[in-house]
């Protein structure tokens, strides 16, 4: 049995394992994660988050989607990689360092539970993102097709890609079925995470989300991260910004050295021990 921590930040769940004490061989990991993501079969989540070993740091986060690809980077997820194993009693450090497939990243705990994190610089040329076409180019505000209809997109890499579309009323879209599509375009051979956003004001954004092997969301870190950015590079909000996503809020700071931080909560549900085939 493999004892298992389930935890949400505003509502994107997860399974968390901690492979440090007990043993979780990454090679498992594909196929524990279609088991244990399934919401009939399984424990049900968008992603299984197993804790490692860092090589640099005292820690090092992976995370594998519910189709059992591996994700670069999780913002809802490393929020709850920090309150996990602070209550696991891996560490009783509020400024954790974790090594993620997006790179090195810094984790505060903060008084009043939230977590803010060091999400490092938004990339923001083709090359960076993993798209198509000259490796210096950015994609901003720029016609991209799915159904028949025509959307402004602007594309950012927060360690994974995104493609943010700027839309009139986000409620409006059928995410369903416009999102599997973009996610497969041929500008993203690696596939890409997608995005629907309406800007409220100069400090508001609300957005909805196709993740990138997991479907319809309740919230993407990253994609906020990487919406907020977008939203500043057209010129439609300020550098701080909250994004209301269906789960709950993100305060979001684009400085001016290019760094972004994401401030919001992670909740721990219920524990439990799996049964792994």
């Amino acid at each position: 049995m493999t004892r298992f921590a389930k935890m949400h930040g505003i509502g994107n769940d997860f399974v968390m394992v901690d492979g440090l004490r007990g043993s979780f061989p990454p090679e498992r990991a594909a196929a524990v994660a279609a088991q244990v993501c399934d919401r009939k079969f399984g424990v049900g989540s968008d992603g299984l988050i197993v804790a490692y070993a860092g090589q640099e740091a005292p820690f090092a986060m992976r995370m594998w989607n519910p189709d059992g690809s591996e994700s670069e980077m999780c913002g809802n997820g490393v929020r709850c990689f920090a309150r996990f194993v602070r209550e696991e009693g891996l560490t009783e450090a509020s400024t954790i360092p974790v090594e993620t497939g997006a790179g090195l990243l810094e984790l505060s705990v903060l008084e009043d539970g939230r977590v803010r994190v060091d999400m490092g610089p938004a990339r923001l040329t083709r090359g960076e993102i993993g798209m198509t076409g000259p490796a210096e180019e950015r994609f901003v505000d720029q016609p991209v097709e799915a159904l028949g209809t025509v959307y402004r997109g602007t594309a950012v890499s927060m360690g994974n890609p995104h493609l943010v579309l700027m839309v009139e009323d986000a409620a409006a879209i059928e995410v369903e079925r416009v999102g599997p599509v973009l996610e497969t375009h041929p500008m993203f051979p690696r596939r890409v995470n997608v995005h629907f956003v309406q800007v409220m004001g100069r400090d508001a954004i609300v957005q909805r989300t196709w993740e990138r092997g997991a479907g319809v969301t309740l919230a993407c870190g990253t994609g906020a991260c990487a919406s907020a950015v977008a939203c500043f590079l057209n010129g439609l909000t300020d550098r701080e910004t909250t994004v209301s996503l269906p789960g709950g809020d993100l305060e979001i700071a684009y400085a001016e050295d290019g760094r972004v931080w994401m401030t919001g909560p992670a909740m721990r549900v219920f524990d439990g021990e799996l049964a792994l085939g």
